[in-house]
C-alpha cells in the first residue's frame, strides 16, 4: 500500500550511523517532553513545570509534631502570596480522604501532596520535623530548612 506524500527511504541509501543518530536525538527530545506530576492529596494532578517562575517550599509535617502546627498559620499566608507556593507532605504517610480530613482538621490552607516528591528529585527524607525544602524559581534546590519557618524569615531568602 501507498499513502501520497510519505517519502520514501530505501534501507540502502541510509547508513547506520545516520540512523542511530537520529534514533538518539528522537530519544532525547521524547526524554525532555517527559512531565514531573505531583499528586494532590484530593487525587488531582499538579504539574511540577507549572511552578516555573515562583518559589516553591516543601513543607513536612505531622501531626504530633508541636512546631508543624505552630508554623500552619505562617505557611498559609506565605501561600497566599502570588511568587511562593507551599506544598505539604504528610511524614506519616497518611493519605486520601484520611488526609484532607486532617489538613482541614489543622487548618491547611496550602496544597497538600498525597505522595512525597523527594524521592524522584533524589532529595534525602528530612531527619527532624518540621522541614521545609526551599525550590527558587528556576526549579532548584536552594536549601532545606528544619524547625518552623516564618514569612519573614522565607522573605528574607527570596529577597520578597
Amino acid at each position: 500500500m501507498q499513502y501520497p506524500g510519505l517519502l520514501r527511504v530505501r534501507p540502502q541509501l541510509v547508513s547506520r550511523p545516520l540512523l542511530a543518530g537520529g534514533l538518539l536525538l528522537l530519544v532525547m527530545a521524547l526524554a525532555g517532553c517527559q512531565k514531573t506530576e505531583l499528586e494532590r492529596a484530593d487525587g488531582t494532578k499538579l504539574n511540577w513545570d507549572s511552578l516555573r517562575g515562583q518559589w516553591v517550599l516543601v513543607n513536612y509535617w505531622a501531626e504530633w509534631c508541636k512546631p508543624c502546627l505552630e508554623e500552619i498559620p505562617e505557611l498559609n499566608a506565605i501561600d497566599k502570596a502570588p511568587d511562593i507556593s507551599v506544598l505539604g507532605v504528610n511524614f506519616d504517610d497518611v493519605q486520601g480522604g484520611a488526609l484532607a480530613e486532617l489538613g482541614e482538621q489543622m487548618g491547611i490552607e496550602y496544597t497538600m501532596l498525597a505522595d512525597d516528591p523527594g524521592p524522584g528529585f533524589g532529595w534525602q527524607l528530612p531527619v527532624a520535623l518540621p522541614a521545609t525544602f526551599i525550590v527558587n524559581p528556576d526549579g532548584e534546590l536552594v536549601e532545606a530548612r528544619f524547625g518552623p519557618q516564618t514569612e519573614e524569615g522565607i522573605r528574607s531568602l527570596t529577597g520578597g
